[in-house]
């Protein structure tokens, strides 16, 4: 099986490299940086979701940028990928256990946000 029909299917063999070897901040934002991922993370902790529903979620990305931050999300180990009944099966998205453990930096990001805003 290729390396993508295993990131499709949700198979972590390993984690996409590091940009800046030994660098966590990189590491870091090579993971849930970006425009989108933190806000994929943020509508998959409120519930499982179906590919259209996060796209009804995220008015504002495109069917490809949702695929490529999913799959990195997938690789990263952050997200799950789930086929739920016979082909071509709906697919379920979920945060990992792992996926989890960035929702406190998720809710900090977000009252940062709420107090970014209020000064202007």
């Amino acid at each position: 099986m290729s390396a993508s029909k295993k990131a499709l299917s949700g198979n972590h063999e390993c984690a996409r490299p590091n940009p800046v070897e030994g660098c966590p901040l990189t590491a870091a934002f090579a993971a849930i940086g970006g425009k989108w991922k933190l806000i994929i993370i943020y509508w998959l902790a409120e519930s499982p979701k179906h590919f259209a529903a996060l796209r009804k979620a995220m008015p504002g990305i495109s069917q490809k940028v949702l695929t490529q931050q999913l799959r990195e999300l997938m690789s990263d180990g952050l997200v799950n990928r789930e086929a739920k009944g016979a082909v071509p099966a709906p697919v379920v998205y979920s945060l990992s256990d792992y996926g989890r453990s960035v929702l406190p930096l998720v809710e900090d990001v977000r009252q940062w946000g709420r107090a970014h805003l209020s000064r202007s």
